[in-house]
């Protein structure tokens, strides 16, 4: 295993991404024969191939699998050594990469506009997607720090709690129900238009989740939607109601744009959660970001609403 080089890794990250040997030439300033001289040395080296040769591309292997999981916690550990060496000669500096789930991204910019006000020398990076997105992206070694609901089970991170996530269910100010003082039951929700986030995100499990056992209407009657955004307009243009995130929220009910229901079982409080891989030790930058978003993270949450908007 002496005889495997950092560059034969990286050449196969950039082929993996890729699937072609001149993307991935280019991508790491080599000539095409030098990366695939690379490839073969590695291949040779480990007595396995590493990619099939199909005619849209190469494709990685089982094999090659395993190595490019290796090759992306190597520059992963090499990335954190040069912090922690930064750390060591008295350099607070460094590059922080966050991947925070869509829903998160209405406080997300303050809580980091505020650290950089205290540290400017440490360059922040946004990443948003949704639960799947921004779990691929810790998977891929491609975050330094999530900002998510519930970790995911398959890899092994650290997590911490730094402050709560309500969900409430809104309509548009006319709705006959906006005005219902009397907790409202799940079945009469159950019967309205109802407009969701798509599968895999985190607000469609705790839809899911609060609807299981109540019968709901067919299939038609539940419109999926890609972002928080649209089913914000499309409930103030009336085309249903929505179980969202309180945090999306803010601006719309201080304006009087949408309401919050007065329904049982309601808010549903989950948790904010910062979560890092354990195989991915924090530099000094990022582990700064870590200590400061516990401390002080949980005052950048947008404010709870209250029923019928109040």
């Amino acid at each position: 295993m002496r005889d495997v080089s950092l560059r034969q890794l990286r050449s196969v990250v950039a082929i993996a991404k890729s699937g072609k040997i001149v993307s991935a030439a280019n991508a790491l300033g080599l000539t095409p024969p030098a990366v695939t001289e690379q490839l073969k040395q590695l291949e040779d080296a480990l007595a396995i191939q590493l990619f099939d040769r199909t005619p849209a591309g190469l494709r990685l292997t089982d094999a090659g699998q395993v190595v490019l999981d290796a090759a992306m916690r190597t520059d992963a550990l090499i990335e954190s050594m040069h912090e922690q060496i930064q750390e060591l000669r008295g350099l607070r500096a460094g590059v922080v990469t966050i991947g925070v789930v869509s829903t998160a991204k209405y406080f997300a910019p303050r809580l980091i506009a505020d650290f950089v006000r205290n540290n400017p020398s440490i360059e922040m990076r946004l990443v948003v997607g949704n639960r799947e997105d921004t779990i691929a992206a810790l998977r891929n070694y491609d975050i330094d720090i999530a900002i998510m609901g519930r970790p995911p089970s398959d890899i092994v991170v650290s997590k911490i709690v730094f402050g709560p996530h309500p969900y409430v269910m809104i309509a548009p100010p006319d709705h006959p129900l906006a005005t219902r003082v009397r907790a409202i039951d799940r079945e009469v929700i159950a019967k309205e238009k109802l407009l969701v986030r798509e599968v895999g995100s985190g607000s469609r499990i705790v839809f899911e989740t609060f609807f299981k056992g109540v019968k709901r209407p067919e299939a038609s009657a539940v419109i999926e939607f890609g972002s928080n955004e649209t089913i914000k307009q499309a409930v103030m243009a009336g085309l249903g109601l929505a179980l969202i995130s309180a945090h999306t929220i803010e601006l719309e009910i201080e304006t009087g744009r949408l309401r919050v229901l007065h329904v049982k079982d309601l808010p549903i409080v989950r948790e904010w959660n910062l979560v890092h891989r354990l195989d991915k030790g924090l530099g000094p930058a990022a582990s700064a970001f870590w200590h400061y978003a516990l401390e002080d993270g949980q005052r950048h949450l947008p404010r709870m609403p209250g029923a019928n908007g109040h």
